[in-house]
């Protein structure tokens, strides 16, 4: 990888991780003077696709090809456990008429307490077993009307027509809810903190936390996600019933239930009211009372694209989680700047100032050392033609420091070439300085590239002061060494 190229695993970390758009990654790298590996970002993006591919395979290699007759009755509003029957059972993609152990497969119930992925939250995990059988649910999805049930037969085997056990699991139902819910109170703070402009984007819920999109033409600054996770938590608090009511779409949306753009609804919608807070059309899982959401907790807010924004949150006990991890976090800092909690953030300010005025000593302390050092070094300087050269390392010099040796060795020798370099953690820096009495005669970017390319680098800049770097340290004392026959070569041509 160049130096100055940001590898194709980078952006495709920044897109497909935090939603970052390629074409945004380009502009922003132009900016700094970087370049972007498309090629490798490419290479990532088919990887991910071939991953997406192995996972349609697990999931019975459905398709829109793939015909189930039938459909699933949903029961999971008011059941997590139900007594279904086997209606089709695929594997690879193909009907068969059991299922054994150890396969991966997908089985199709007539009913099922399982919420199938759809409006942002992910599909039910769980069990379907009998008395001598047991399959693993690790998704549901939908596939026309039916409901199909991802998994792996762990033991027994399973035939259509089975009598079976359905029961999800009911701690991840949970925490899905919780999260599902919360983005409702979500929508509705942005909307009175940000204004009426903000609709949803997209979502997703899951065991684990909620992602909201929404528009907005700017970044929610701090105060402003303060105030929205201030709502939202007293509206959990305020312990609201979550009413569902099964009505006409348009009687739904008359009573102002908000309705999704771009949602494709059926005639007989599922409103879902929380308090006079929150009204939407939803046939997702929810929380019985806002109360049951316990606390609300904001940790990311980030752009994903032009006028669109994302808020990452977490609830109930993931909440919790998140708040102690922080808290022992604080404790840690503290105790490795010996504060208190109180008083961290003085301490930390103390500390701040204490560095930038360590920094600057150090930054003199260099200046008067490489001073001294060009002091000495200007005795070993050769005269070639009337012309001074010096091609020398300094130990311990960052590169202002030798930008300043090179100017005393420049005004302290008159007529001059000098190339300065130093090393650090096989890091070469390179600094090439000419009187312009003789730029005509050699160039300081000519001078630097010239060592450059010896150590596994480059460089160029003016006439009279250029610089370079390289990664060869083993190769730096026979390229300074060089240096002489090489202007010596460039005074005879």
């Amino acid at each position: 990888m160049a130096d100055k190229e940001i590898p194709g695993e980078t952006i495709f970390l920044l897109y497909d991780t935090y939603g970052f758009p390629i074409d945004l990654t380009a502009d922003i790298a132009r900016e700094r003077e970087l370049t972007i590996d498309i090629a490798g970002f490419e290479r990532e993006m088919e990887a991910q696709r071939t991953r997406a591919r192995s996972a349609s395979q697990f999931a019975g290699g459905l398709s829109d090809q793939v015909s189930i007759d039938g459909e699933t009755a949903f029961c999971g509003y008011e059941k997590s456990r139900e007594q279904a029957v086997i209606t089709s059972i695929l594997v690879e993609g193909e009907h068969v008429d059991q299922l054994h152990d150890g396969q991966q497969g997908i089985i199709v119930l007539d009913n099922s307490p399982f919420y199938a992925e759809s409006g942002g939250q992910a599909g039910d995990s769980g069990q379907i077993s009998t008395d001598t059988a047991n399959f693993d649910v690790i998704d549901t999805r939908k596939q026309g009307k039916a409901f199909t049930h991802i998994g792996r037969c762990e033991n027994g085997s399973f035939k259509v027509g089975d009598r079976v056990t359905a029961h999800i699991d009911e701690q991840g139902r949970t925490a899905t809810a919780l999260n599902h819910s919360a983005t409702h109170l979500l929508h509705a703070a942005l909307q009175q903190v940000l204004g009426d402009h903000v609709t949803q984007k997209g979502s997703l819920v899951n065991v684990h936390r909620l992602r909201f999109d929404f528009s907005h033409f700017e970044p929610v600054n701090d105060q402003q996600l303060h105030e929205i996770e201030r709502l939202v938590n007293q509206q959990i608090r305020l312990n609201h019933d979550v009413e569902t009511r099964l009505m006409k779409l348009d009687e739904a949306k008359a009573s102002g239930a908000m309705a999704l753009f771009g949602e494709k609804y059926d005639d007989d919608v599922r409103v879902l009211r929380m308090g006079d807070f929150s009204t939407e059309l939803c046939g997702g899982t929810h929380a019985g009372r806002t109360g049951d959401i316990g606390l609300f907790k904001i940790i990311s807010e980030t752009g994903i694209a032009s006028g669109v924004r994302r808020i990452e949150a977490v609830t109930g006990e993931n909440a919790l989680d998140y708040i102690e991890e922080n808290q022992t976090r604080l404790q840690e800092v503290s105790s490795l700047i010996k504060a208190k909690p109180d008083n961290i953030q003085e301490k930390a300010e103390q500390l701040v100032q204490r560095t930038r005025q360590l920094e600057k000593e150090l930054e003199t302390l260099k200046s008067k050392l490489a001073s001294n050092a060009g002091s000495d070094l200007a005795s070993s300087a050769q005269d070639i033609s009337g012309i001074k050269v010096l091609a020398s390392q300094l130990e311990g010099a960052d590169g202002k420091s030798l930008r300043d040796t090179v100017d005393q060795l420049k005004n302290k020798l008159g007529t001059a070439a000098i190339i300065l370099s130093s090393l650090e953690d096989d890091k070469i820096t390179l600094i090439a300085g000419v009187t312009k009495d003789i730029t005509d005669k050699i160039r300081a970017g000519d001078l630097v590239a010239h060592v450059a390319s010896q150590v596994g680098g480059k460089g160029g800049g003016r006439p009279d002061m250029a610089q370079g770097g390289g990664n060869q340290p083993e190769n730096l004392t026979a390229a300074l060494d060089s240096v002489t026959n090489w202007i010596q070569k460039k005074l005879e041509n």
